[in-house]
């Protein structure tokens, strides 16, 4: 039997497919391979540390050698930590087990020299979630971006009635709405791009008092500084035992930001499909309803908007929970923070899902058409408002006494217009309007983008 069949996780079973690409991040033996490499990079950095005279200097081979433990870890690798653990009942001391059996003796005392889990454990849960952010999903959002403006791009002139408060608004364009969304996510992904993720290596209570009173001589500051920023990490100098965790709230919070426009654009594409504005391709093996032959469902747009929900609900307790803690270190964060990458999984599997609903749609010129020619009463707005830049009084209340709730049609309009006291070049103008081009300045704005 398949093993997918049995796993509690829909991301590990019926979508296991689709988010595979974030298994080298957040699986078990991920973790287990961020926590070598960052034990290895440890003791070779306190190899170069030239005021401790305690641990003989490494030569480039053997630096070599150290990090091709990390660079080839592997399924069978991963079970003898895990054989580890059953006698330890601790996975980062586990791992700090596993390396005796990998380097010489002489090394084995300076791995996690003077080190709490928390420093091995912040730093790994940290670049996991950032070469997660980095070389998948940003790289999947940007893809949803490049889509949504090239449909604004290609339906940039085509008119569309505009609902406010679900009803007939004045027009806009097809590709101006699409324009909108990318705009959007545009702004939040360079945030993204800029955030800065911080660390924290200073032992058990965050002041390095193992690490000083063996190496008083040791700028331990410095030292941990150098480090971290080797990684790509900002410092976090002054800490209990725990990374406070807040900058990568942050960055939890600006994916539940894109994870809520990317909501309200999957709610929009589904409403236009519903009113018929929208088509979906035809995929004949498919099935839309178990009884109703003829549906054809939204249903990439409706998985999208479940799972950005659950992801941005995962990653709200994560955002709070992780960055509190009782006094100095308990273990209630630590329980949870596994689950981050859980949260990205399910924002990932919406963006791929919002991917393949995109490449489905077409639009319905006919019904876009139809729509607008059954609503001229839209007018009213640029007839008040010509009205008013003529110096008419009560020009607002008069359009609304005849329009409000009527249907107006396209002659008793333009008789309307043609009763109006004003001068030809006025009327010129209003008589040449029409639902389908009065649309502003939309293409202009969808090619700013």
């Amino acid at each position: 039997m398949n093993k997918n069949l049995l796993n509690l996780s829909p991301l590990d079973g019926r979508y296991a497919n689709d988010v595979i690409d974030l298994n080298s991040f957040f699986s078990e033996m991920s973790l287990m391979q961020y926590r070598i490499k960052i034990e290895i990079e440890y003791l070779i950095a306190l190899s170069n540390e030239k005021k401790i005279q305690h641990i003989e200097s490494l030569n480039k081979k053997e630096i070599n050698d150290l990090g091709k433990i990390y660079l080839h870890f592997d399924f069978s690798e991963a079970k003898k930590i895990k054989k580890i653990e059953k006698e330890t009942n601790h996975d980062v001391k586990a791992v700090e087990y596993y390396l005796h059996t990998k380097i010489k003796k002489e090394l084995h005392a300076w791995i996690h020299f003077g080190l709490t889990s928390e420093d091995i454990n912040n730093l790994c849960y940290t670049l996991m979630w950032k070469d997660a952010i980095e070389s998948q999903y940003i790289k999947t959002l940007v893809k949803v971006c490049d889509e949504l403006k090239l449909l604004s791009k290609k339906y940039k002139n085509i008119s569309m009635l505009s609902l406010t408060h679900g009803q007939p608004a004045s027009p806009t364009t097809v590709g101006k709405e699409f324009a909108v969304f990318s705009h959007r996510i545009t702004k939040s992904l360079k945030s993204l791009r800029k955030h800065a993720f911080e660390a924290k290596f200073s032992g058990a209570t965050g002041n390095w008092s193992a690490h000083s009173v063996s190496f008083k001589e040791v700028n331990w500051i410095e030292f941990s500084k150098k480090f971290l920023i080797s990684f790509d990490l900002q410092p976090n100098l002054i800490t209990t035992q725990i990374e406070p965790n807040d900058s990568l709230a942050e960055s939890f919070h600006q994916i539940i930001r894109i994870n809520t426009i990317l909501i309200d654009f999957c709610q929009d594409i589904w409403l236009y499909i519903s009113r018929g504005v929208f088509k979906q391709k035809k995929v004949s093996s498919e099935v839309g309803s178990s009884t109703m032959p003829h549906k054809i469902n939204p249903i990439n747009f409706e998985n999208a908007e479940g799972n950005l929900g659950l992801g941005s609900t995962i990653l709200n307790h994560l955002s709070m929970k992780l960055s509190i803690s009782r006094m100095q270190r308990d273990l209630s964060g630590s329980t949870v923070i596994r689950n981050h990458g859980v949260g990205l999984a399910h924002s990932y599997l919406a963006l791929k899902n919002i991917l393949k609903g995109l490449k489905r749609l077409s639009i319905n010129e006919k019904v876009l058409k139809s729509e607008l020619n059954e609503h001229w009463e839209i007018l009213a707005e640029p007839i008040q408002t010509i009205l008013r830049k003529c110096g008419k009084e009560n020009a607002y209340e008069d359009l609304k006494k005849i329009t409000r709730g009527e249907k107006i049609n396209s002659q008793s309009i333009k008789k309307f217009i043609m009763s109006l006291d004003l001068n030809d070049q006025d009327k010129a103008v209003l008589l040449n309007l029409s639902p389908q081009n009065y649309i502003g300045l939309a293409p202009i704005l969808t090619e700013k983008l």
